[in-house]
């Protein structure tokens, strides 16, 4: 793991999904940029100091000599955004497999010239766009698959947090000390970069459509704020199928509020990240359907997503170790499905929506082309 040490909630959210889905165990890695830091957590965690690495060069040097059924099999980047490519990159070109938070990277060269490496290269590249290891997520792609819907009409993706309005009306040193608020470390947008993308990912995960265009309107909210805390987004996937992309960061009381609704010409989906276990299928002719994890009557994508029996509810770590059993299947030559774990194409698809976003608001809100 590079980054991710303590205090970081997003590296052990990491560390416990991939003990969940039991195909790995955490070895080594650089977990802070302090090398003492770095050695304490080690220790912490029961982990040898001959696989704590002073830097990635290192960590590349030390597992390069090593036997290669000894060496480290993946490495997974859970540092803030501007530190995504430059290490992804090294570690690809060393010929290491690589679990990566998004977004990718801070451009969209950066994205595609990864993609291109991960093909040379023949390795692979999971991006976690967490939510997509959902089962009811997959209950929704595969019913969408089916032609449940009929043909999709709308689709509108909300993603809601609240967690900066309280650390913007504070005090500049407080803003200062958030690294998603400065552009040197998470590129040209933040609310947009950090949880739109998400809800973007979602539409075209789940729909298999991809969005063609996009017209924005972003808000740093507060003077002095130099990225998008806020923003609307109207898509296009085609000719007749528009929607709607909301993301907030300053919603005050507001948790993790992912949610979509995919409606169609014969029914419609709708399903909430905080309440991930229900799948909601409308109907004008019909009751409201409700799917859930663990029942026959479910995908087998889905079913093979679940851990637990029927009503023991599933989140968060377990939707981020689906996505770490589809690498492992990846790694190891296993067959895997389609949709198991996010890839470098997403993280490309996931960078040109972000600079179309943040192009379409510069230009006075005008549609720009993905």
């Amino acid at each position: 793991m590079i980054g991710g040490g303590t205090g970081a909630f997003i590296g052990d959210a990491h560390r416990r999904a991939s003990r969940i889905c039991n195909d790995f165990e955490l070895v080594g890695g650089v977990f802070a940029v302090d090398y003492e830091k770095s050695k304490q957590f080690a220790l912490n965690e029961g982990l040898s100091l001959s696989r704590c690495y002073e830097s990635i060069d290192a960590l590349i040097t030390g597992e390069l000599v090593l036997p290669v059924e000894n060496r480290i099999e993946i490495v997974s980047i859970v540092t803030p955004n501007a530190f995504h490519y430059p290490f992804a990159k090294s570690l690809l070109s060393a010929g290491f497999h690589v679990v990566c938070e998004k977004p990718m990277t801070i451009t969209v060269e950066q994205a595609e010239e990864l993609e291109e490496l991960v093909a040379s290269n023949k390795l692979t590249f999971a991006l976690t766009h967490t939510y997509t290891g959902y089962p009811m997520i997959r209950q929704m792609k595969g019913l969408i698959e089916q032609g449940a819907l009929g043909t999709i009409q709308r689709v509108d993706a909300k993603y809601y947090q609240g967690w900066i309005n309280s650390i913007i009306h504070e005090t500049e040193s407080q803003i200062t000390g958030v690294w998603r608020l400065d552009p040197k470390y998470t590129g040209v947008s933040s609310c947009m970069a950090d949880i739109g993308v998400h809800a973007f990912n979602l539409i075209e995960y789940t729909t298999g459509l991809k969005v063609k265009e996009v017209l924005s309107d972003l808000s740093p909210v507060k003077e002095g704020i130099r990225l998008d805390l806020d923003g609307t987004v109207l898509i296009r996937l085609g000719e007749n199928l528009k929607g709607v992309i909301r993301a907030s960061q300053v919603c005050a009381g507001e948790e993790n509020n992912l949610t979509i609704a995919v409606y169609g010409s014969k029914a419609s989906l709708k399903w909430s990240q905080e309440n991930p276990n229900y799948l909601y299928l409308l109907s004008d002719t019909e009751p409201t359907k409700i799917y859930k994890p663990a029942h026959s009557y479910n995908n087998p994508s889905a079913e093979d997503s679940h851990s637990l029996p029927a009503g023991h509810p599933e989140g968060l770590y377990e939707a981020l170790a689906n996505i770490y059993k589809g690498v492992a299947k990846s790694v190891r030559g296993e067959t895997f499905r389609y949709g198991e774990f996010p890839t470098v194409h997403d993280g490309v698809r996931g960078m040109r929506f972000i600079y179309a976003v943040v192009e379409s608001n510069e230009k006075g809100n005008s549609w720009v082309q993905i």
